[in-house]
Parts: C-alpha cells; sequence; structure tokens
C-alpha cells in the first residue's frame, strides 16, 4: 500500500483530501504547521475527527527570517506570501518524507479556488519551490491537472481521485456527505497574515526593525500599537486580560510602563531607553487610564519613574497603527 503525506490545515479542503486518498486504497498522514501567524488547534480537532495521525512542526523563527520578510513571490492583499509558503510547507514535509519513507506529498488545494495562489501557474510555482515537483499530488483537482508519476505508476488508481475547480464550495461540501463528513469547519483563512489590521503592524515593524524575531511579532497580536517615531512603538493594553498576556510577552530589550496609583494600562515600550521617546510613551500610557488629565502622573518605566502629564486619547489616537 501507497503511504502519502499530506499538508493539513484542518479545513474541509484537507479533510476531503485525505480522505479521497484514503478511498483510494493510500495510507495517509498530515503534517501541520506552527508559527506566530496560525497554529495547529484547529488541525488536531480535525484531524481526530477523521482519524488522521497528525505531526505538528514549531517553524515559527525560520518560517518568519525564510518566507515572511523576504517572500521570492511576493504578497497577497496583505501580508500574506501565500506561494512562497506553500512551497515552504512543501519543502518541510518532504523532509519527512524522507524520514519516514512515504511514497509521495499532497495538500487540499483546489484550482482555480483562490485567483491569485491556486491558478494553474501558482500550483507549478508552489511544486518547484517544494524541490520535490514530481512527488506532490493534489487529490481534489487530480482530475483537471495533469496526470503525475504517482497515478503512472500505479500508486494511486486515478480514476478514484476528483476533478474540482473554481471558487465554489457546493462541489466540496457534496463530496463531504458522500465521504461521511459532517462535521467541519467554517470556510476562514486562519492565517494572521491575511487580516489587514494585523498585517499593517507587522509591515511597519519590519519595515523599522527588519531584524525583529518572533518575540517581538508575538506582541502584535495583543492591545493597542502606537508608532512615536521611527525608532520607538508602544503597545498598550486595552483591558485586564490585555495587561496579562502583555506581561507575558515582553520582548527583550523593551520596557514594561505603567502609572503610579491609578488604574490604567501596562505598556510595552520599544526604543530607546531615554529621552524624548520614552516620556512620549509615559504620556500615552498615563492618558489611557484613569488619571485627572490636566495632573502630573508618576509613570514607571522598568527601574525609572518619570512624571508626566496625560496625553489626551484623542491625540494618542493619531500615532495607532
Amino acid at each position: 500500500m501507497a503511504k502519502a503525506l499530506g499538508l493539513f490545515s484542518g479545513g474541509l479542503d484537507s479533510m476531503l483530501a485525505a480522505l479521497v486518498l484514503r478511498r483510494a486504497g493510500v495510507e495517509v498522514e498530515g503534517v501541520t504547521f506552527v508559527t506566530p501567524f496560525f497554529d495547529d488547534q484547529r488541525a488536531r480537532q480535525s484531524a481526530e475527527h477523521i482519524g488522521l495521525n497528525l505531526s505538528v512542526l514549531q517553524v515559527g523563527p525560520e518560517h518568519l527570517e525564510t518566507v515572511v520578510k523576504a517572500p521570492r513571490y511576493g504578497y497577497g492583499s496583505n501580508m500574506n506570501p501565500c506561494i512562497d509558503c506553500h512551497g515552504y510547507m512543501f519543502r518541510k514535509a518532504g523532509e519527512l518524507l524522507e524520514e519516514r519513507g512515504f511514497d509521495f506529498l499532497f495538500s487540499g488545494e483546489v484550482l482555480g479556488q483562490r485567483p491569485m495562489s491556486q491558478n494553474r501557474q501558482a500550483l507549478g510555482l508552489v511544486a518547484k519551490l517544494s524541490g520535490r515537483p514530481e512527488l506532490i499530488l493534489r487529490p481534489l483537482s487530480a482530475l483537471s491537472l495533469p496526470i503525475t508519476s504517482m497515478e503512472e505508476a500505479g500508486l494511486v488508481d486515478r480514476a478514484k481521485l476528483a476533478g474540482l475547480s473554481g471558487r465554489s464550495r457546493k462541489p466540496q461540501m457534496e463530496l463531504a456527505a458522500q465521504l461521511g463528513v459532517s462535521d467541519y469547519p467554517a470556510p476562514a483563512g486562519g492565517c494572521l497574515l491575511t487580516e489587514p489590521g494585523f498585517s499593517r503592524r507587522l509591515k511597519d515593524l519590519l519595515a523599522h526593525a527588519p531584524q525583529a524575531g518572533v518575540d517581538q511579532v508575538e506582541i502584535l497580536k495583543h492591545g493597542r500599537h502606537l508608532r512615536l517615531s521611527p525608532s520607538a512603538k508602544l503597545a498598550v493594553g486595552r483591558n485586564q486580560a490585555e495587561n496579562q498576556i502583555l506581561e507575558t510577552l515582553l520582548p527583550a530589550g523593551s520596557l514594561r510602563l505603567v502609572a503610579v496609583g491609578v488604574p490604567g494600562p501596562l505598556g510595552v515600550y520599544q526604543g530607546p531607553a531615554q529621552g524624548p521617546d520614552l516620556e512620549l510613551a509615559a504620556r500615552v500610557v498615563a492618558g489611557y487610564g484613569k488619571a485627572p488629565a490636566d495632573k502630573p502622573l508618576e509613570v514607571r518605566a522598568g527601574e525609572q519613574s518619570l512624571t508626566v502629564t496625560p496625553m489626551p486619547r484623542r491625540q494618542a489616537h493619531g500615532m495607532l497603527l
């Protein structure tokens, strides 16, 4: 029996791809990836639902440096380097293929479903980036694509594969019913790089700190973010829950800012440890708290103490990312 390893996001398409191959007599397993931009929760739940053995790879730093910061084929409408990302995932899956003796790789990609990243040219580029183009099968669109070496060699019965194409989800839903899949997640990107707000923050971070690592990326998910100057930025918690999260995510070299004696947010400041940028950050933190707007207030910045006048929130909003 042939063995195949699939890219498994946990969405309906990846579930169907695994089940179509299983129906065709192939032994299937999945691999999913964890980065600051997507996690493995949905993949784990869906894999359990269909009885799929799943490997989880933590690839955050490598993915950030080799894919997100400098994608060969550029970004989508936001900061999503989809072609490079899919090629990277196939390349990493290919390493497991060699280690564990799989015969080929597969994914749930559907021809034409995403006009920019799943057209014929894009699928070809993804395969090229993988380093193993001859070992990639896309079961859901196989009948709409050229025959693969796996089908020619008899590892997979081509007649049992599908020929889906286009943006409509109806064929997938019909196939799911045929395969007995009734519990699956609603269509969703699941990747923060496709979200405009997060992408705007990430673009700003990389423009001002191209050496930024995953610790600085993680903090972009929480709180308000303000660009104070080309060399300084500030994250401010919007509620107690976010304050607690930010407390655990302090990047190396950052300062923890908090107003003394009044309820208010936690600030995470990244920039010069002294000077006008730090004072500005302290004013913003004070302004988002519950102190009187016209009275000086003490703000602790790491081991330092600054006395500042709170900045009106409306003025601070002009610096929001």
